[in-house]
């Protein structure tokens, strides 16, 4: 959604409000709009929102209530879990265009202007008041609630420019609007309300209940046609603020999100989101693979489960994504110093992922240190469970035994391919479980999948590992 170049109006529209009624176009509130549209997709089976994963038995069941109701709606929840884009996705809802008193700061609607300009100017010219149309990616207006906002920046105050041009204080035509007005047959977003002071938030109760906006001592009262939303984090989560009952009271709908329910999903978003090297077709060939993209979802995922974890703060989904990212541009950094036409990430490149990580999680660590080895033990932890899924465990024992006093291998991120390939001619019997866990035999895939079988080992005890950075030797435990 663009709201700085929106599209040319099709020819052909009405230009006076003559035309306008002539033509039959009718007005309808702001609500009966995005329901009338809301029906025809739920009708036709289409989603309300696009590219929202996991909330299709949860959160959106909801929001197609509070749509169909008529309802304000304030979305409460930890941070990255889509609040923002179901909030901007809602402007997919709106007719795509709609006529307006052309020059109207607020949008007057031409049947029943509520600006003075706009009443004044109708009142004047009648039929002949000219229109113009207006789409709908420019009636979306957003803010990010923030202690220093001012009733002036939301409602309005008076123009010290238009006083010195000679207008009295009295003039209503003195005022300027603020984004709550602006957004008049539209809809107004705020972003995390709760850090809105509780006196401004106080300059928001008309807007929802009377649908109106008072602007100083001035006895006008402008009419509003306008959906009101808002995010905000659970008030037991947040200690920067809270949302004042009255205001949400006046909320129609209160809708909880939650983050991925299974690794499934968040690999779903991770791959609708992710931007990786390579995708324009320069440099190396990337290819992850699947059970490497599991261990990076299933970190996040232990996170949110983990004692060490604030989990009042969130894990949020772009852990996931920022993981994802940092571990296949580490594989091709290697390749390209390699000289190897394939990146493919492996164990060894998640010791990379730790720059990502931090950050974006709160670990509840005190001495110095704990955070790294916290950190360290949800990878390995994420690295296990995705190994215990993958691999069968028949598989292994020939492998364990391959292992004598003497045998020692080495692996890390800075290992060719081709050191795997002497690996798996070493140790044949290696080659079964690496063969069921790679996508291809491709010489990257068969070293990624070598060196997970090894940790995997290591990580169930049957085999032991010294480790230093991304480099590590596996050996027996005889």
């Amino acid at each position: 959604m663009s709201t700085l170049f929106p599209p040319d109006p099709p020819p052909g529209l009405p230009g006076t409000l003559g035309e306008l009624r002539a033509s039959g176009w009718e007005s309808v509130p702001v609500r009966e709009e995005i329901r009338r549209n809301a029906v025809s997709r739920i009708a036709d089976g289409q989603p309300l929102v696009e590219g929202v994963l996991g909330f299709d038995d949860t959160v959106l069941p909801q929001l197609e209530n509070a749509l169909l109701a008529g309802h304000d709606i304030i979305l409460l929840g930890e941070r990255g879990q889509a609040k923002t884009r179901i909030l901007r996705s809602l402007v997919s809802l709106l007719d795509e265009w709609i006529p307006v008193v052309r020059g109207s700061e607020i949008r007057d609607d031409p049947y029943n202007p509520v600006s003075r300009r706009a009443r004044d100017l109708v009142a004047e010219e009648g039929d002949a008041t000219e229109v113009e149309w207006v789409h709908r990616t420019t009636r979306f207006s957003e803010k990010l609630a923030t202690p220093d906002t001012s009733i002036a920046d939301l409602i309005g105050e008076v123009d010290p420019i238009k006083v010195a041009e000679g207008r009295y204080l009295s003039d209503e035509l003195t005022l300027h609007y603020g984004l709550v007005p602006r957004a008049n047959r539209g809809i107004f977003a705020v972003n995390e309300l709760p850090d809105l002071a509780e006196r401004i938030q106080v300059g928001l109760l008309n807007v929802l209940e009377e649908r109106d906006v008072q602007i100083r001592g001035f006895t006008v009262r402008i009419p509003l046609d306008i959906l009101l939303v808002a995010t905000a984090n659970p008030e037991d989560y947040t200690n920067r603020g809270r949302i004042i009952t009255p205001l949400k009271d006046r909320f129609g709908a209160q809708i909880r999100t939650h983050y991925p329910p299974d690794t499934d999903v968040e690999l779903a978003i991770v791959a609708q989101e992710a931007h990786t090297p390579g995708v324009d077709g320069s440099g190396p060939r990337l290819e992850v693979p699947d059970f490497m993209a599991e261990v990076v979802a299933e970190m996040s995922q232990l996170a949110r489960q983990s004692p060490h974890v604030n989990q009042r703060s969130g894990v949020s989904v772009r852990l996931s994504i920022s993981n994802y990212e940092t571990l296949a541009a580490n594989a091709v950094r290697r390749a390209l110093r390699l000289h190897e036409h394939e990146a493919v990430p492996r164990v060894s490149d998640l010791a990379a992922i730790v720059t990502s990580t931090q950050g974006k999680i709160e670990i509840e660590a005190l001495e110095e240190g704990r955070e790294e080895r916290i950190l360290q033990g949800l990878v390995s932890a994420a690295v296990l469970a995705v190994f215990r899924r993958r691999v069968p465990s028949e598989h292994l024992g020939p492998v364990v035994a391959a292992f004598d006093e003497s045998r020692v291998v080495h692996a890390g991120d800075d290992l060719p391919s081709s050191a795997y390939a002497e690996l798996l001619a070493q140790i044949p019997v290696l080659e079964t479980p690496v063969l069921a866990l790679a996508v291809g035999e491709s010489p990257g895939e068969m070293a990624s999948a070598a060196e997970f079988v090894l940790e995997g080992l290591h990580l169930t005890k049957r085999l032991n590992k010294e480790a230093a950075g991304a480099r590590a030797t596996y050996r027996g435990r005889g």
